[in-house]
């Protein structure tokens, strides 16, 4: 992180910390429920008028979106690596000042990854509240919790909760395989109404769903009838959280004061971190919406943003805004900034191959084709350096491009050497990747982005295969 902070003054009053009940909800493996579990807690508490927080452990624009509408606040990430411990420490001391719940969702399995769900629930002393699909098990249930538990004796541990149970014999015979039947926090039944649908990035968005709502009802509803579900919140583990050395936002330069940004947003283009958002708040900018979909003007604007989303889904109805088109490359031909990511970018090359084979004609702002595959082409944690500044970020697509524009920079793997990772794009004012941005990790990166000033790289690439992505 680059970001130059002001030390709070020496003789101001020091920040007190605050305690809230408290959970990091995880799991052996991705798939195991993990997302349905966080948000029927923070539903089935919200309903009751208690206030709810609840945050993402990893990178992840779609989870947030049903742990949003479970909880009615909005939904951050924390990564010790992307968002850093101090944005970390940050994000959750002010949600426990205002919150009488906290519940961070895991990120694939309690100990994947680097850092891992579990790196998070350690440095904060947040309790592991360990899901696990059961339908296909009994007495392993048992060696799964223990090893889940004991795999790291310093973690801290709240209990386990089955998901998918058959009925009230299984879900004894679950109980019984416990060490410790104290640790058994109820279980949720199978094929209930409430199963959240998946696609081939994730979860489908709750917007998207007619009975979204209806769904976590549901889902909070098995929720009351369990253990965790009855416990009064006296009774969750209560977790003190100290605040941060700094308050970052605070002290972010107005780089981008008397500039409005034309942000993308709606089904095609809903990868967007509330974060970011923020981020460009303090630096001065104003946002304005706008939805391709809808057939939407392009607003008067200083820079735009196309944020990632599902273009390959719209794409029939992407290749008709004509006077959008039009308005982009107006806006392009007269210098302006465009930073298109992933799906943004995807939506700027000539054409697009859906996963069906057929071709659609895009906006044609950057020249070349991008093609649907069936399995994932990039995925991981991802940095830009962007002169002396860097965007930490990560990587998670199923498309590829072939573009005759040679890369002006490449992302890199935490660690690892250059070119490792996406290439960066720079097409007169456009500059586009695959990479999805956290703008907090330096705010002076993202205001280069959007034309507060010259983006310098940090080197000449020289030419390279510019169809190997």
């Amino acid at each position: 992180m680059d970001t130059a902070i002001s030390q709070p003054d020496a003789n101001s009053e020091p920040i007190a910390a605050h305690t809230c009940a408290a959970v990091l909800v995880a799991a052996p493996a991705s798939g195991q429920g993990k997302t349905t579990v966080t948000a029927a807690l923070a539903r089935l508490h919200a309903r009751q008028g208690r206030r709810v927080r609840v945050f993402k452990c990893g990178p992840d624009f779609l989870d947030p979106h049903w742990l949003a509408l479970a909880s009615g606040a909005p939904v951050h990430s924390l990564d010790l690596w992307m968002t850093g411990e101090a944005d970390c420490r940050r994000r959750l001391h002010a949600a426990a000042g205002e919150a009488d719940l906290l519940i961070v969702e895991g990120v694939m399995g309690l100990f994947d990854g680097s850092p891992s769900a579990a790196d998070l629930a350690e440095r904060f002393g947040l309790p592991v509240l360990a899901v696990i699909d059961a339908q296909a098990m009994a007495g392993t249930f048992g060696a799964l919790a223990h090893g889940l538990q004991s795999f790291r004796p310093t973690l801290p541990w709240a209990g386990v909760l089955a998901n998918r149970v058959a009925g009230e014999r299984h879900a004894g015979m679950l109980k019984e395989a416990l060490r410790e039947p104290a640790q058994w926090l109820g279980g949720l039944p199978r094929g209930a109404g409430f199963e959240l649908p998946e696609r081939h990035l994730g979860l489908v968005a709750a917007h998207e769903l007619g009975d979204a709502m209806a769904r976590l009802d549901a889902a909070a509803d098995a929720m009351a009838a369990t253990p965790i579900g009855k416990r009064l919140l006296h009774e969750w583990p209560q977790v003190r959280f100290e605040p941060a050395a700094a308050e970052p936002q605070a002290h972010i330069a107005p780089l981008l004061e008397g500039r409005t940004i034309a942000i993308a947003r709606d089904a095609a283009f809903a990868f967007i971190y509330p974060a970011n958002l923020d981020v460009l708040a303090a630096l001065g900018a104003q946002v304005a919406f706008f939805s391709p979909l809808a057939g939407d003007a392009l607003p008067a604007c200083d820079a735009i943003w196309l944020p990632g989303g599902y273009p390959e889904l719209h794409a029939k109805a992407l290749s008709t805004c004509g006077s959008l088109r039009a308005a982009l490359a107006a806006h392009v031909a007269a210098g302006k900034p465009v930073w298109a990511e992933c799906g943004g970018m995807m939506a700027l090359f000539e054409q697009l191959e859906t996963a069906d084979g057929a071709a659609h004609s895009l906006w044609g702002l950057l020249p070349g084709r991008v093609t649907m595959h069936k399995r994932l082409a990039g995925l991981g944690p991802q940095q830009l350096k962007l002169g002396a500044h860097t965007l930490r970020g990560h990587t998670f697509h199923y498309s590829s491009c072939e573009t005759p524009l040679i890369p002006a920079a490449f992302t890199g793997r935490p660690g690892a050497e250059a070119r490792t990772g996406e290439a960066l794009y720079v097409h007169g004012p456009v500059r586009a990747s695959y990479f999805h941005a956290w703008f907090a990790s330096s705010p002076e990166a993202t205001a280069r982005l959007f034309g507060a000033m010259p983006i310098e790289l940090e080197r000449e690439i020289p030419e390279v295969d510019a169809h190997a992505r």
